[in-house]
């Protein structure tokens, strides 16, 4: 697996760590000196400019260490080595002004702690805070000043970076059930691929495609913010596939689910715009409409009953939120997937079914007369290739439901479906489901505006399961790693403990209940 950069990003570091002591003694030496000429010219200053020059000295000389130490610490932990850095426009200006403004607030209040250091006059304090800001700010500004010169003399300009098919894209989540199956679409039309996973089910489902020179991979929790500015960096669009996804996974630690389904949504949608990165495709879920008779579209109202929708919904308002500015995001709702990829899942219900009928010879069905719209998972990719390949006009701001008008059908249907298929098989009735999801999808919008068909019925996925499991490719559907719940119970040690959902989490998750 590749960590690009890392050298070198190290040595950067250190440079601009080394930049901005410059800066901040600079600052502080003017600050100085213009006391100087401010108490030997206005104030007639008695003694010898000698003797002031002394005093002034020996203040520098007690203060600066204190100043830059401080300084550098309160500008790493407010991220200028690490996301602030890929921060533009006001977003830069705003982060530097926080950074230097505590700074300094942290600095003066130093003598109030430790007696015996020997404080800044105030009229110097004041100058060096804003000649140092103003230093940090016009830094930044001569270095994309002068990144866009060179992209200028090389023939690159700024209107045509991050597009056509050789661009860079990020993919979180991209070794999991959708990402797995849309990798190969990607590098096949060229894109460079940058996969930002935990690999909680290890490199098998990408494993044809480790060695594409297009591929890299940076194995970490997309919760963590230093991973995920790393793995922004030259990054043109970003698709986010990561997720707890799922009603029943999602039950299990609600805490979890908030961190990870919205939280890290949040950071990331934050670090992408601060970035540059224009396009930013977020994978949603039909299972936002909640239960109704009538068929819906991206009009209807939103009833969730779950939190795995309720996440989403409170995601993708974040997300939308953020629109504009040169950040251009797409909100795709997908229906309930089926069929295999690099990372099959057992605990869908196309899936579950059909493999209960070929090994267990019985296709149990709770209820039966609730409706879902499924979408094969290479469909599902499908519809993110397009999205991602179309004008920017076109997509910008779109919420589009995924999947096609003839997969509508109800549990009970699909179990006779597979019955047609699997004729050994018995269909078992079990009054009603616990799972209060019933609804119909109208996928046209996404047909008219990106000429998105589905490729594959719910018969030739039912086909493509029975095949595999015939071939001997699968052979215990129960295995941990084919479902979501299961994984994240024997994995929930390495996903706790990053980062805690707040106030505000909390308060919008209420809002969409």
């Amino acid at each position: 697996m590749k960590n690009p950069l890392k050298f070198r990003l190290s040595m950067e570091i250190a440079v601009r760590i080394l930049a901005d002591i410059l800066l901040i003694n600079a600052a502080l030496i003017i600050a100085l000196a213009l006391q100087y000429i401010w108490l030997i010219n206005v104030e007639s200053a008695i003694g010898s400019p000698k003797l002031v020059i002394h005093d002034l000295y020996s203040i520098y000389s007690h203060n600066s260490p204190w100043i830059t130490l401080i300084g550098i610490i309160v500008f790493y932990f407010n991220g200028f080595y690490t996301y602030g850095r890929l921060y533009r426009g006001r977003y830069k200006i705003i982060i530097i002004l926080q950074s230097v403004s505590l700074a300094y607030l942290t600095y003066g209040l130093m003598p109030y702690l430790i007696k015996s250091m020997e404080s800044l006059p105030r009229s110097v304090l004041l100058v060096s805070w804003c000649l140092t800001l103003l230093f940090l700010i016009a830094s930044r500004l001569w270095s994309m000043l002068w990144k866009n010169i060179l992209l200028k003399e090389n023939g690159v300009h700024s209107d045509n970076l991050n597009q056509g098919p050789n661009d860079k894209v990020l993919v979180i989540g991209g070794a999991g059930y959708i990402g797995s199956a849309l990798i190969p679409k990607l590098l096949e039309k060229d894109y460079h691929v940058r996969v930002l996973d935990l690999l909680l089910f290890g490199v098998e489902p990408i494993a044809p495609f480790l060695n594409h020179p297009n591929l890299e991979i940076i194995q970490a929790d997309f919760r963590q913010v230093d991973k995920v500015v790393e793995a922004m960096q030259g990054v043109g669009s970003v698709i986010h596939l990561g997720g707890i996804v799922g009603d029943p996974a999602c039950s299990l630690d609600e805490k979890l689910t908030i961190e990870v389904n919205l939280m890290a949504t949040k950071m990331i949608c934050e670090v992408a715009q601060g970035a540059g990165v224009k396009r930013f495709i977020f994978a949603s879920t039909c299972s936002v409409y909640g239960a109704g008779d009538e068929i819906l579209d991206e009009h209807s109202g939103l009833r969730p009953v779950s939190l795995y929708a309720r996440s989403k919904i409170a995601s993708e308002r974040v997300i939308l939120e953020r629109m504009g500015e040169g950040f251009y995001p797409v909100i795709l709702r997908f229906g309930t997937i089926f069929g295999l990829s690099g990372r099959t899942r057992f605990d869908l219900v196309v899936n579950l079914l059909t493999a209960k009928a070929i090994l267990d010879g019985q296709i149990t069905v709770f209820g039966g007369d609730q409706w879902r719209p499924f979408v094969h998972v290479d469909d599902a990719a499908l519809a993110i290739f397009q999205s991602l390949d179309a004008p920017i006009s076109k997509v910008n701001g779109q919420i589009l439901n995924v999947g096609g008008n003839e997969n509508n059908y109800t549990i009970q249907q699909v179990g006779e479906i597979i019955h047609r298929m699997v004729p050994g098989a018995e269909i078992i009735i079990k009054g009603t489901d616990s799972d209060r999801r019933n609804y119909r999808v109208n996928f046209n919008k996404i047909h008219r505006m990106l000429d998105f068909k589905p490729r594959w019925s719910v018969e030739s996925g039912v086909r493509q399961v029975i095949e595999a499991f015939q071939a001997g490719k699968i052979k215990d559907y129960n295995k941990a790693k084919y479902s979501n719940v299961k994984s994240l119970t024997e994995e929930s040690s390495t996903l706790n403990g990053e980062f805690y959902a707040n106030r505000w989490a909390y308060e919008l998750i209420r809002k969409v209940s």
